[in-house]
This record gives C-alpha cells, sequence and structure tokens, in this order.
C-alpha cells in the first residue's frame, strides 16, 4: 500500500513539513528530511523549487530563489534521493510546479519518482481536467498519489469531483492567499472548515497555508486529519540550522 495511505489510517493527528529542496545548502536536503523524521514529524513535502511560484509567500519564494541559486534542479533533486528509503520510512510528496515535470517528461517524472520511493505529488497548477484527461493515467501507472487542492472559494460541486477523483488526501488551503504564517484563524476561515467537516467527504483533509505554530496546528487539526506547516519551518531553518530541527516540531505538540 502506498505510504500514504497508510499513515492516514494511523490514529491521530497528521503533522507534514514543507521545505525547499536545495535550501539552506544545496546539500541539506537528505540531513533535513532525516532530523524530521527523527523529530516525529508524519509526512514531508520536499518542495521542488520554481523560478515562477505564484502561489507562494515571500518566505517559500526567497528559498526557492536561494536553493536554484545553489544549483538544485530536478535531476540533481533525483539524485539526492536516490538511497532515501534506506534511512527515511515516512511518507514523502514532492509539491511543486508542473513546468519542471512537463520539462522532465510526464512520464520519466513519474517512473523515477516511483523508483526512489516518493509516494505522491501535489502540483497547484495542474489543472484537474487536465489531469484526469491526459495524466491520471500516468500517476496511477507508478503508484503515486496526486493530491488536489481546495479553497474557500471551491464550489461544493467541485469540492465533490475533487474527493471522487482523490486517493490519499485533499489538501484544504487555508486562505485563498499565498502561503506563510499567521497567528490564528479568522471566523471565515474557522467556517470554512466546519463547512468542509459536515460535507461528510470520503477523503481525509490535511490543512495548509497559515500554520505555524501550537495554537494553529491544534485550530487548524479541530475537524480534519492534519496540517502542513511550511514557511514558519523555513524561517525557523534559515534562523537556526539542520540541526535544530526537533527543536521546531517540538514546539509544535
Amino acid at each position: 500500500m502506498n505510504r500514504i495511505k497508510t499513515k492516514l489510517q494511523e490514529a491521530g493527528k497528521l503533522l507534514s513539513i514543507y521545505f525547499t529542496a536545495g535550501y539552506p545548502k544545496l546539500e541539506d536536503t537528505v540531513p533535513i528530511i532525516q532530523e524530521l523524521e527523527k523529530s516525529g514529524v508524519d509526512m514531508i513535502e520536499v518542495g521542488l523549487p520554481f523560478s515562477d511560484p505564484l502561489a507562494d509567500g515571500p518566505t517559500i519564494q526567497e528559498s526557492s530563489t536561494a536553493a536554484l541559486k545553489n544549483g538544485m534542479t530536478t535531476e540533481i533533486l533525483f539524485e539526492q534521493l536516490t538511497d532515501i528509503r534506506k534511512t527515511v520510512t515516512i511518507p514523502l510528496i514532492i509539491m511543486g510546479y508542473f513546468n519542471p515535470v512537463l520539462q522532465y517528461g510526464v512520464e520519466a517524472f513519474c517512473k523515477k519518482c516511483a523508483e526512489i520511493g516518493v509516494d505522491g505529488l501535489i502540483l497547484p497548477d495542474l489543472p484537474f481536467d487536465v489531469y484526469q484527461e491526459e495524466y491520471e493515467h500516468i500517476f496511477k501507472k507508478h503508484g503515486l498519489i496526486n493530491v488536489f487542492l481546495i479553497t474557500p472559494q471551491t464550489s461544493d460541486e467541485r469540492i465533490k469531483k475533487i474527493d471522487a477523483a482523490s486517493d490519499g488526501f485533499i489538501y484544504m488551503v487555508s486562505s485563498a492567499s499565498t502561503t506563510g504564517a499567521q497567528e490564528g484563524f479568522g471566523e471565515e476561515q474557522k467556517a470554512y472548515f466546519e463547512r468542509i467537516a459536515s460535507s461528510k467527504l470520503a477523503n481525509p483533509q490535511i490543512v495548509g497555508f497559515g500554520i505555524s505554530n501550537t495554537k494553529t496546528f491544534l485550530t487548524a487539526t479541530e475537524k480534519t486529519k492534519g496540517a502542513i506547516i511550511g514557511s514558519a519551518f523555513i524561517k525557523h531553518l534559515t534562523k537556526n540550522g539542520v540541526k535544530k530541527i526537533g527543536d521546531f516540531i517540538s514546539r509544535i505538540r
């Protein structure tokens, strides 16, 4: 069974961490993954840096720009992850934009992911309809879960379509803005969490965007399976380095 599915079946709330591959240093990718698992993280989203990350806030944009300057490429990321399953057992998801995947070749990209032990992909700019028509069979052939995003503006009809097409979890974007840490959630966001919870979707939901501390983690996971932290973790990484990862995770839960 896909590692994502196995992890979703476990009791308790899941903590997923996003970081940008090749940041702060090009060779930090694998040590960060290993430290995150040792610190008790449930899943990891490995960000594939891209030159035009439209959905990302300034923190992730800056880390992406720095990673590209460090020399990070799709090929180098795959090289770095070649032996990752010798030391890491938790689910790994590559998150990025569709252009680098298309440049590499969708079939070749998915095949390589399967070979090295990547469990799924999050590609926010890959249109849902295009995925279903052109690429779904490729993802399924290689055992990869494609994670779809919903926002507070996503219609109930579309949410039902996404739920029917999903095979892992649904990424609940907490707001319509770009990524970034915040201190708490407003009433509008809480109402959104409530609305999705009452929809009784077949797939569990994991909340992303705006999770930065214990308070926001607990609020986001009150009615969902888990939460994703990105910008706040990258800020910690920038300031404290790889060796202090455990300090950050221990403050979340």
